[in-house]
C-alpha cells in the first residue's frame, strides 16, 4: 500500500532488525472499544476500552514487537501527541489516550521497540511516508505455523470493505501459533507436518488487529465490532485464540459517514478481517 491514508486515520511503520512498530493515528474525537480473546495478551490501556468505562475516545493504537517490552512504544506516541495538544482533556491539560497490542518475537531477546521506535512510527505516519505491509512495521519479526514446529514468515496484512454507506478497513499482525488459512479452509502458511506435542514454539504467539470504520458508533457499538473482528480470526487461523496466542482486537470508529446498520457491519468486518490476515502472507 503505497498511501498511508487509512479511511481518514494515517498509519506509519518504524522497522527494526526483527521487529517493528506500527501506529494508527484515527481524528480527534473516534471512538473506540476492544476485546482479548486469546490466553496471552501484552496490552496497553485496554481495561478503558470496556463499554462501561468513562473514556470512549482513542487517539492512537500502537503496534509493536517486543511483547510487553514493546509495549514501551507507546511512550513515545504519547508524548508526541501531547506536544500535539491532542488527548482527552482534563484540568491539566490533554492526556492522550494510546492504547498499544503487542506480537512476541525475537527482540524479546535483544533489543525490543521502545519510545524512540513509537515516536518515529508515529512520525511516519503524520508525513505521509509509504505504508508496506508483509514483514515491516511491526509484522517484521513475524512468523505463522508454529504449532507444526515449524515456522513460516507472517506480517502485516491490510483490507477494505464497504457496509451499505459505511466502509471498514482492517490492519492485522499475524504471528499465530496456527496456520493461515485461505478463503477455500487451506493453509496459505505452514506446512505439512502435523501438529508436535512437544512443541518449542508454544509462548511465541499472537494476532493483532485494528478494525476502522466511517460510521457513527457507540463504544458499545465498537465492542460488538471488535468482536467481529475475532469471528474473522476464527475463519482465516487455525487454530485461533490458544492458551499460547495473545490475540486481541481494537474497534474504532470515525463517524463521519454517519449512523449504519451494526450488523450489516459486522458482517463485512469479519469478513474484511480474515482478508487482512490472509493479505499478510500472501502480499
Amino acid at each position: 500500500m503505497t498511501a498511508p491514508q487509512l479511511l481518514s486515520a494515517y498509519a506509519g511503520h518504524w522497522t527494526g532488525d526483527g521487529t517493528g512498530v506500527t501506529v494508527i493515528l484515527p481524528p480527534p474525537g473516534t471512538v473506540g472499544s476492544g476485546e482479548v480473546r486469546g490466553g496471552a495478551p501484552a496490552t496497553r490501556e485496554f481495561a478503558l476500552l470496556d463499554p462501561t468505562r468513562l473514556v470512549d475516545r482513542v487517539d492512537a493504537v500502537v503496534l509493536s514487537g517486543g511483547s510487553a517490552f514493546g509495549l514501551a512504544a507507546g511512550d513515545g506516541v504519547m508524548t508526541l501527541l501531547r506536544e500535539r495538544e491532542q488527548g482527552f482533556p482534563t484540568p491539566v491539560g490533554p492526556v492522550p489516550i494510546v492504547v498499544g497490542m503487542s506480537v512476541f518475537d525475537l527482540s524479546v531477546a535483544g533489543t525490543p521497540p521502545g519510545a524512540a521506535s513509537g515516536r518515529e512510527a508515529a512520525l511516519a505516519a503524520l508525513r505521509g511516508d509509504p505504508f508496506g505491509t508483509g514483514t515491516v512495521g511491526a509484522g517484521a519479526g513475524a512468523t505463522t505455523g508454529k504449532w507444526r514446529g515449524e515456522p513460516v514468515p507472517g506480517g502485516i496484512g491490510m483490507a477494505q470493505g464497504q457496509a451499505g454507506s459505511a466502509r471498514v478497513a482492517v490492519i492485522a499482525v499475524v504471528n499465530a501459533w496456527g496456520d493461515v488459512l485461505g478463503g477455500d479452509g487451506r493453509p496459505l502458511s505452514g506446512g505439512a507436518s502435523p501438529a508436535r506435542v512437544d512443541n518449542p514454539f508454544g509462548m511465541q504467539n499472537t494476532t493483532i488487529a485494528v478494525v476502522l470504520t466511517d460510521a457513527r458508533l457507540t463504544k458499545t457499538d465498537c465492542f460488538l465490532l471488535a468482536q467481529s473482528g475475532h469471528t474473522g480470526y476464527a475463519r482465516a487461523l487455525h487454530p485461533a485464540h490458544s492458551r499460547f496466542d495473545g490475540d486481541a482486537v481494537v474497534a474504532l470508529a470515525t463517524g463521519e459517514a454517519g449512523d449504519a446498520d451494526i450488523d450489516l457491519l459486522r458482517a463485512v468486518t469479519a469478513e474484511v478481517t480474515a482478508d487482512a490476515i490472509r493479505s499478510a502472507v500472501t502480499g
